[in-house]
């Protein structure tokens, strides 16, 4: 597949769970993975989805913008940057996001969330 769809798929999966089910986002994380959150480090899966489960608001629904993406070093990573809005149910007024994922390889052919930073863009 190549890195244009690979990432378009990923991005597409990511925010339909992330709207629909958060906590079952676990299984794109590993141990090893790290979330900046607004300036927040958060690692390891379970610490991250602890995170995403308890943001301050049950629905959302992200439309993307853009995807960007470029492959990321000899093991095959890639890094995706993604902009779009994000509403929150009962808010008049999407809010602006940007959110840049660096995907790795696991040995059995899928991809995992490596990096993860996260930011609201205020005008």
């Amino acid at each position: 597949m190549d890195p244009d769809a690979l990432s378009k798929a990923f991005v597409e999966h990511y925010y339909t769970t992330f709207d629909t089910n958060r906590a079952g986002l676990a299984n794109l994380y590993q141990e090893t993975s790290m979330l900046t959150f607004e300036g927040q480090k958060i690692q390891g899966s379970q610490n991250i989805v602890n995170k995403l489960t308890s943001l301050p608001f049950q629905q959302c629904k992200h439309s993307i913008t853009t995807v960007d993406c470029q492959p990321s070093g000899p093991a095959g990573g890639m890094l995706v940057f993604v902009s779009g809005n994000l509403q929150l149910a009962g808010e008049q007024h999407a809010l602006k996001f940007s959110q840049m994922f660096h995907l790795m390889p696991t040995p059995q052919g899928s991809f995992y969330v490596y990096n993860d930073i996260f930011r609201l863009n205020y005008a």
